[in-house]
């Protein structure tokens, strides 16, 4: 016959949740773990992205190049985000989440193509390095736009993890 206590051996401990973690320095403010991560996601699907672009231009133009270069790594780089710099796990409000990465690449696509076109103007022979190094340095403020876009708008309700 089974016992109180040799029950108790067989149930699995009650969960608990782990510690907090206490951040000391500049990453006890959650704006600067979050834009560390997010860094580290802009990296990867800057690379990404250029990596799309470079291999695309030889065959269309650099305008739709940049285009299906932007769109494409963005679902990856919302996702990311969403996962990785905002903390947020489960299918709730994804659908939403993406259709508001699409609105902000819009801007980002219209930064970078704005980027693409000033420079075509100037330099109607641009090469595709240059073109590259255009969409690059302009893409930097794209992503101060698309950081303070996806904090303030799109993922609000995590912006203190």
């Amino acid at each position: 016959m089974e016992t109180a206590a040799d029950a108790a051996e067989l149930r699995p401990p009650p969960l608990q949740k782990p510690a907090r973690k206490r951040h000391r320095g500049l990453l006890k403010y959650p704006v600067v773990r979050q834009l560390l991560r997010f860094t580290g996601v802009g990296i990867l699907c800057t690379a990404s992205s250029l990596a799309l672009y470079a291999l695309l231009r030889p065959w269309i133009d650099p305008q739709l190049a940049n285009a299906v270069a932007l769109i494409v790594t963005s679902f990856m780089n919302t996702a990311l985000n969403r996962r990785l710099t905002f903390k947020i796990r489960g299918s709730r409000k994804r659908g939403q989440d993406h259709m508001h990465g699409l609105i902000v690449i819009g801007i980002a696509l219209v930064i970078t193509g704005g980027s693409l076109g000033i420079l075509h103007l100037i330099h109607p022979e641009a090469t595709v390095s240059e073109e590259l190094w255009t969409t690059t340095l302009s893409g930097f403020v794209a992503t101060g736009v698309r950081f303070t876009l996806l904090r303030h708008w799109i993922f609000r309700r995590a912006r203190h993890v």
